[in-house]
């Protein structure tokens, strides 16, 4: 850069640092890029995984009104039978 600004320089030297600048800015650039793109792909990865994990979670488990439903199912299947045992009993009473 001295050179340059007191007239001293070859431009074979300007050439050679520019072209120098340009090949360090472009494997800078590379490797960000690389880096960069490996990261996105590991998040896209995650996702995938995040959402089969979510999808298993729905399939194997169930939700709490799913429960509800058939406890209630089950408390009147269960009156029901009450109902018939008391009506037999009744019955063999008289």
């Amino acid at each position: 850069m001295w050179q340059l600004l007191h007239g001293n320089f070859n431009l074979g030297d300007v050439m050679t640092t520019e072209m120098l600048w340009s090949l360090g800015l472009s494997a800078a650039l590379g490797l960000i890029s690389w880096v960069l793109k490996a990261h996105v792909d590991e998040v896209k990865r995650l996702q995938i995984l995040l959402n089969r994990t979510r999808e298993e979670m729905a399939r194997d488990y169930v939700t709490k009104t799913d429960v509800q439903a058939s406890i209630n199912m089950l408390i009147t299947r269960i009156d029901n039978l009450d109902a018939k045992i008391d009506a037999l009993l009744r019955s063999l009473a008289k």
